[in-house]
């Protein structure tokens, strides 16, 4: 018997108590907890999906209670890793929902395990190169998964479903380039963005979870709510590349480790150095533009040094840096994506 808690949901034709029991019986793998993954998250608990993995590597800061749903002044005093207080809060909000919550950097040795058995993997990411890591995942297994990104008031989402739709590189071939394109940390991000890209993710999970793919939008969606500028583009005109190495050729590469962020801890210096193969030269006024609200900024020929907080970024013209103030890995990947990006 399904539980009066969702009455409403059953009532909605697209659903039914069959829906809800799918639902109740499906796995959701959701990759990052911040902004997009708080509302993925949330909605799915709240919807009634058995079983929800949540992974994310990072913890709880002040700066995201404006936008992270999830999140409450206590988590970011505590600086609790976000996967565990998404976990606590769905605890909270619905007990019947399974959630294995995961601390850990998404690499391409670890997520085809992470992924494993999943239904359905929902992109909650803020960085290209777990995007493209989860394409190639998710195609080589056959897991429909739900690309979206928020930056300042703009957003974009598409639904990938693998040998029916075009996958992430056919429509990007290649990672963009670091510091080509802005981040929530240099361009700013509003929450409506967020609620409204997240909220797309998440009807197209449900859709998918209970059969409706005839439901689904089709598209690359792309929206800017502050100048309410919207923009939709159907699959069917993006062609799937025959040629593309991840649905056409079965290549891989980002499971192989090509174009990842190497991060090295250089001993002594209390630095990580993080390189990313295939980069081109960066332009460095630019970048140096979106960097100087942030912190202190100088550049010459060869490199540019950015200061925040406690850390000292160096970045170099092919996209290499030295993070200086951690000797964390993650915490040095995590803070070039923030900064540099891609």
């Amino acid at each position: 018997m399904i539980n009066e808690r969702y009455s409403r949901q059953i009532l909605f034709e697209g659903i039914g108590g069959e829906g809800q029991k799918m639902l109740k019986e499906s796995r959701v793998a959701i990759v990052g907890c911040g902004a997009l993954g708080a509302i993925q998250a949330e909605t799915l608990a709240r919807a009634g999906v058995g079983h929800l993995v949540l992974i994310d590597r990072d913890f709880v800061e002040e700066s995201n209670l404006q936008r992270q749903i999830m999140f409450e002044e206590t988590d970011a005093r505590d600086r609790l890793p976000k996967a565990i207080a998404a976990a606590r809060r769905i605890e909270r909000i619905n007990p019947d929902v399974k959630v294995e919550s995961i601390v850990a950097d998404v690499n391409y040795e670890n997520i085809e395990d992470l992924l494993a058995e999943s239904d359905l993997v929902l992109d909650g990411t803020d960085n290209f190169e777990t995007r493209f890591l989860i394409n190639d995942a998710a195609v080589k297994e056959g897991i429909p998964w739900i690309y979206g990104a928020a930056v300042g008031s703009y957003g974009l989402t598409m639904t990938v479903i693998p040998g029916e739709t075009p996958c992430l590189r056919c429509v990007l071939r290649n990672m963009p380039d670091p510091g080509s394109g802005p981040t929530c940390d240099t361009a700013g991000v509003i929450l409506p963005i967020v609620a409204v890209i997240g909220s797309i993710q998440s009807a197209e999970a449900l859709k998918l979870i209970v059969g409706a793919r005839q439901k689904l939008h089709q598209s690359l969606i792309r929206i800017n709510v502050w100048d309410f500028a919207i923009n939709r583009t159907p699959l069917a005109a993006i062609d799937k590349d025959p040629e593309c190495r991840a649905c056409g050729l079965k290549r891989f590469d980002y499971l192989r480790g090509e174009g990842r962020q190497a991060a090295t801890t250089l001993c002594g210096r209390n630095a990580v150095q993080i390189g990313r193969s295939g980069s081109n030269s960066l332009d460095f006024e630019s970048l140096a533009a979106r960097l100087k609200p942030l912190g202190e900024v100088a550049f010459n020929d060869f490199l540019l040094r950015f200061r925040v907080d406690d850390y000292d970024i160096t970045v170099f013209r092919d996209a290499r840096s030295i993070i200086r103030g951690t000797t964390d890995p993650a915490v040095a990947r995590g803070l070039y994506s923030q900064y540099i990006g891609a």
